[in-house]
């Protein structure tokens, strides 16, 4: 079977470019001992991609040049030389940016489309819903009666992080989105308390406005001005949970940092950067608490679906320029 999977050609500078990046099509490999062969139905794209196109050192390793790209993946098991996994099988894997892939099966998680839907085992029952539980309760050491403050707050992970703050009795839970559309749906649906167009003035005015009496926690998805604005806001014991910093990925140029970190002494703040490959303990709590939240409603979800592999790139641009709401799903 002949399979189309996207290379990397070049290690952008600055915003990638189509340039940087070639579909190429290749055969398919028959799975050897432990392995299976996987029909890819939906693949992941997410902002932490960006590094990976870098040479830099960080917590993964980069995307080698010229060869097939990674990311997470749901499909159907359509060959197997492994046990315990057979044909007809829906797995859950990180051979994404392709059609067909071949993997090992200690690699492949089983999924069942009948408890939910396959692309929410990408979003909200996935990766960017554990990092959005294990980052607010755990890194961010959020209680019940705090005031959050969630950057990006439309997206995949910040989405999740304002509805769970909510549902474990925050006292307020207010968040920044780049259109005011976004903020509607923040506010009506998803039960933000208040919520700002970052566009529409200086973030720090804007959050004041919105949280008066300041945050106990913020979530930053975006750095920047929004990491300034929250350490601006930060009331005494007050936690910033660093997830990520969109606002700066495309830099070509280091980001100048905060200027008023000394406001941490007098609120004696803590600031901590988390993975979410560091909390898979609190998956099997995770998938209980927050898929009975998914079933009977509680906690909503939003996805971006783009349809077909030749649009993979662009849908991870797309969500670099912050075009999706909710998770950013290719279905293939």
């Amino acid at each position: 079977m002949i399979n189309r999977e996207w290379h990397l050609l070049s290690r952008p500078v600055g915003w990638p470019k189509p340039e940087d990046f070639a579909l190429v099509e290749t055969e398919t490999r028959a799975p050897a001992e432990g392995q299976v062969l996987v029909r890819n139905k939906y693949l992941s794209v997410d902002p932490y991609m960006r590094g990976r196109m870098s040479a830099a050192k960080s917590y993964v390793a980069p995307f080698e040049l010229g060869k097939v790209m990674q990311g997470g993946a749901v499909g159907e098991v359509v060959e197997s030389n492994a046990e315990g996994f057979a044909p007809g099988d829906h797995v859950l894997h990180f051979g994404g940016w392709r059609e067909y892939a071949t993997i090992d099966a200690k690699g492949a998680v089983k999924v069942d489309p009948d408890l939910a839907p396959l692309s929410t085992y990408l979003g909200v029952l996935g990766m960017t819903g554990l990092t959005a539980y294990a980052g607010l309760l755990r890194t961010a050491s959020f209680k019940e009666g705090d005031s959050v403050f969630v950057s990006g707050a439309a997206g995949a992970v910040g989405s999740q992080v304002g509805q769970i703050a909510k549902l474990k009795g925050a006292s307020r839970v207010i968040g920044s989105a780049g259109s005011d559309e976004k903020v509607k749906l923040l506010v009506e649906e998803y039960g933000f308390d208040a919520a700002f167009n970052y566009k529409n003035g200086p973030v720090g005015q804007q959050l004041r406005e919105a949280a008066p009496d300041g945050v106990d926690v913020y979530f930053d998805n975006v750095g920047g001005d929004h990491l300034e604005a929250a350490i601006g806001s930060l009331n005494e014991r007050g936690r910033i949970a660093i997830c990520g910093m969109i606002s700066v990925y495309n830099n070509t140029e280091p980001a100048p940092g905060p200027k008023n970190l000394g406001r941490l002494i007098q609120t004696r703040g803590r600031i901590e950067g988390f993975l979410v490959g560091d909390h898979y303990d609190l998956q099997p709590q995770f998938v209980q608490e927050v898929g009975a939240w998914v079933a009977s409603g509680a906690l909503k979800y939003r996805e971006t679906v783009v349809e077909g592999i030749e649009n993979n790139l662009e849908a991870f641009l797309g969500q670099l320029r912050g075009d999706n709401t909710g998770k950013m799903i290719v279905k293939l």
